[in-house]
């Protein structure tokens, strides 16, 4: 069983950053690849990044690719999310989500447990 729970949204302006963390229970960490998923109303959950195990392999969509970035430290059972150049469409909950997949995943249903959201709101 793995407890995630994430932190760092906020309201920020347009062309901002902001850095999500999500803490994660148990000395299971480095067995699950972890990704960042978002939901903004009225819209289906839509992948954000993925990061593998040992954080060797990281994808992104290509509405993020170039403006945010994936890590992990295992040490502290932490991934994060740092998003720069922030638009208004980033604007959405964002979820971290923990999978037993061997390398990374971009589809929600390969994940096994997930957070319960952080609140992300870009102002244009």
């Amino acid at each position: 069983q793995v407890q995630l729970v994430e932190s760092g949204g906020g309201l920020v302006q347009a062309g901002g950053s902001l850095r999500l963390s999500c803490a994660a229970s148990g000395r299971t960490f480095s067995s699950y690849a972890m990704g960042w998923f978002r939901q903004a109303p009225g819209k289906e959950r839509e992948f954000v990044a993925t990061i593998s195990r040992s954080a060797g392999i990281t994808y992104y969509p290509d509405s993020v690719k170039g403006r945010f970035t994936i890590s992990r430290d295992n040490a502290k059972n932490t991934v994060y999310l740092q998003m720069n150049s922030l638009k208004p469409e980033d604007t959405a909950v964002y979820y971290c989500a923990a999978s037993r997949t061997q390398g990374i995943s971009a589809m929600a249903y390969n994940y096994d447990y997930w957070g319960q959201g952080t609140q992300v709101t870009v102002s244009s």
